[in-house]
């Protein structure tokens, strides 16, 4: 079997939702992300096979996000492109996709990755297409509707974490501990600088002046405290247990990979950051998405042995 290697990574920062990045859409995101992993990776555009990205929100992106991304980085108009939705796993699994292809020997140089811009899922008026007869009606917001509402049950995606904290008895104190770990964690990490590597500055226009350099993650919350998340209402059910301050934040941002066969590599003289040793994927009832994780890991260790 082929061996698939990682070359290089990028990322934008991550914004938050309305913040700093709103003013860019995803494909935007997406080629500023690619242009600096094909930059770090050293190679010429003219190498790569194929274009695998993630993107959830498409509705106003116009056609096939994954092939603007790749003509606005300056890619080969040859170089074919494709856009899939998973959604929270669409990134990881446009990488796993593009391990495939190499294994498969359909290419050996892909560029692989997500890019979303929540901020700027429109909203959609399902009837003006053929006109209202009279009355008033309903917009609907495509952020929630195609990307955080589960179509199967009708409810929002935080109710499938509500499913999941009853069945398996994860108590309020618990998911809200947990949180404040995590933000401390984030906290510590962008203090001393560990993100800087992977972040690719975004240059921001300004209204007066000059465009300003954005390179830091806004979402975290530094100075987070049990305290403060434990006066949190419950977000999505009466007498929950998700809050908007232990739930998934909704955030803008865009990362890229060059994956590669590992002959390709040491054709072009290049030292991988890593090499892709396996990746899985589960299915689930959709009342608990959530848990999805768990059966994929075990699948991606069994590959692994």
């Amino acid at each position: 079997m082929r061996e698939v290697v990682i070359i290089s990574a990028a990322r934008t920062p991550v914004g938050n939702f309305g913040g700093t990045l709103a003013g860019f859409s995803a494909v935007e995101l997406g080629q500023i992300a690619a242009e600096e992993a094909i930059k770090r990776a050293g190679i010429e555009k003219s190498v790569i096979d194929e274009v695998v990205i993630g993107n959830v929100l498409s509705a106003g992106q116009g056609q096939n996000p994954a092939r603007q991304v790749a003509i606005k980085a300056g890619l080969p108009d040859t170089v074919s492109a494709m856009t899939i939705n998973k959604v929270c796993g669409s990134g990881l699994r446009a990488i796993s996709l593009a391990a495939q292809m190499i294994k498969a020997g359909d290419a050996e140089v892909v560029l692989a990755g997500g890019t979303e811009s929540m901020s700027n899922a429109p909203y959609l008026l399902n009837k003006a297409r053929f006109g209202y007869k009279m009355g008033n009606d309903t917009l609907m917001d495509s952020m929630i509707n195609d990307g955080l509402w589960d179509a199967f049950n009708n409810y929002h995606m935080g109710v499938t974490a509500e499913n999941i904290a009853e069945k398996w008895g994860i108590t309020r104190e618990a998911q809200d501990r947990f949180a404040v770990q995590s933000q401390l964690k984030a906290e510590e990490a962008i203090k001393a600088g560990r993100f800087k590597d992977e972040i690719v500055p975004v240059m921001v226009p300004q209204r007066k002046g000059e465009a300003i350099a954005f390179d830091t993650d806004e979402y975290p919350r530094f100075g987070a405290t049990y305290e403060a998340l434990a006066k949190l209402r419950p977000a999505f059910k009466k007498n929950g247990t998700v809050t908007a301050g232990n739930a998934s934040g909704i955030n803008d941002g865009a990362a890229m990979l060059i994956v590669m066969s590992k002959e390709r590599a040491k054709q072009l003289g290049l030292n991988p950051m890593a090499k892709i040793v396996s990746y899985g994927s589960a299915g689930l009832a959709p009342e608990v998405m959530g848990y999805g994780p768990v059966p994929s890991s075990r699948k991606a260790l069994e590959k692994a042995g």
